[in-house]
């Protein structure tokens, strides 16, 4: 099956309109007209990530600086809460102290940043959500691609492509508390439906790659009959490969993740040089995460509250192209 057949068109939701529509937000109804200063304005953008221990997150931080340097008018500062809700929490309450003029945070975990990430709001400050998700809609913006599909894509292509006869598998979630990590395992649950395919087993390795090569290390003694490792990102894919070569089980078992980062240890590369088997592109939305911050404090402008990212099937046919065209 060709990879056009399981790209996602770009889908932009007009949703309903950024802050200055909630009525009922307190004081985020009026964020874009309190932060608009126009192009001769000045404006400190804090960036609150859950980590820069995933590649992903590191390669998000960094579309983000690269992206913001085109405009004079932005100061960037980014936190990195390390994995852990208290800190980012903390560093929020930091970056709100210091009064900056738009905050951009990827969670942690939804409800243990969804009162801070609110009160931001509340403030006036306009907030853009990326990726994961926060309880409620107290936030300006939410930029992301749509995890369940992707899920969903993913266990459609592992049951008619790797698995068309079912079979055995194991899944690795990421990050228990993180949207992404449910949406990825509803959409997949969704994708193998009827189709044969026994989940074995299923553990978190919280998105990081060590830990999946040590979950996976455990998986296969137990279950060697496994055939194929649904990971809910390319490092965890990475990780339980790693783990398959060491007990010699890497040519039996077919590994699947999500992220395909165009850099050259990301999933795309991976999957050209075969050690996974397909990966889907998910996009960091670093660059579109200044896109609607320059909207918001330069040009005034109101957004839709959910900006719908695209991605794509990457198999070993279309690797190289991909990547390709991901870094002209």
């Amino acid at each position: 099956m060709s990879g056009k057949h399981w790209a996602i068109l770009v889908l932009v939701l007009a949703a309903t309109a950024c802050g200055t529509t909630h009525e009922n937000s307190g004081q985020g109804a009026s964020t874009s007209a309190q932060a608009c200063k126009g192009k001769d304005g000045k404006y400190t953008i804090g960036v609150s990530q859950a980590n820069l221990a995933e590649p992903y997150r590191k390669q998000m931080d960094d579309d983000i600086a690269r992206a913001a340097k085109q405009y004079p008018q932005f100061t960037v500062e980014f936190a990195d809460a390390q994995q852990d809700n208290a800190k980012q929490v903390a560093d929020v309450e930091n970056f709100l102290t210091r009064r900056i003029d738009l905050l951009i945070i990827s969670p942690n975990e939804a409800t243990p940043l969804t009162a801070v990430v609110k009160k931001a709001y509340d403030k006036g400050i306009p907030v853009l959500v990326l990726d994961r998700k926060v309880d409620g809609d107290a936030y300006t913006q939410w930029i992301g691609a749509d995890n369940v599909d992707i899920g969903r894509q993913a266990g459609q292509y592992l049951a008619a492509e790797i698995l068309p006869r079912g079979g055995k598998i194991a899944e690795i979630r990421g990050l228990a508390g993180s949207t992404p990590a449910k949406e990825r395992q509803d959409g997949f649950a969704k994708g193998i439906e009827g189709r044969g395919i026994d989940i074995v087993t299923t553990v978190d390795a919280d998105w990081l790659r060590e830990k999946a090569q040590q979950q996976a290390d455990a998986i296969f003694k137990a279950h060697p009959e496994i055939q194929a490792v649904y990971a809910q990102n390319d490092p965890m894919a990475e990780g339980a490969y790693l783990a398959a070569k060491a007990a010699g089980l890497d040519q039996k078992v077919k590994f699947l993740g999500i992220d395909g980062l165009p850099i050259p240890p990301g999933g795309i590369k991976a999957v050209e040089a075969g050690r996974l088997a397909a990966t889907f592109v998910y996009p960091t939305g670093g660059r579109e995460a200044v896109a609607s911050a320059k909207s918001i404090l330069v040009d005034c402008a109101k957004l839709p509250k959910t900006q719908l990212l695209p991605t794509q099937l990457v198999t070993r046919a279309n690797a190289a192209e991909v990547y390709a065209r991901a870094n002209r």
